[in-house]
């Protein structure tokens, strides 16, 4: 038995770390909504369509970590 058949503990380490990045993404987005009800529609709009996307961003480093074990 070599090293690439155990199982990866960067897996379920990275997914619990898209669990937590998700989950503080919408704790800062939520807490924000009280100031953006007060803005017109359409920009309240742009802006939650805007964070709808950019919490994505750091998923790529971190997918790319889980799979390879590194960051770059």
């Amino acid at each position: 038995m070599n090293d690439d058949d155990l199982p990866s503990w960067r897996k379920p380490v990275g997914a619990l770390s898209i669990i937590g990045i998700i989950l503080i993404w919408i704790v800062l987005i939520a807490s924000l909504s009280e100031y953006l009800a007060m803005l017109w529609w359409p920009v309240q709009a742009v802006f939650y369509l805007i964070a709808g996307i950019v919490w994505i961003l750091p998923l790529k480093p971190l997918l790319r970590w889980m799979e390879t074990g590194r960051w770059r």
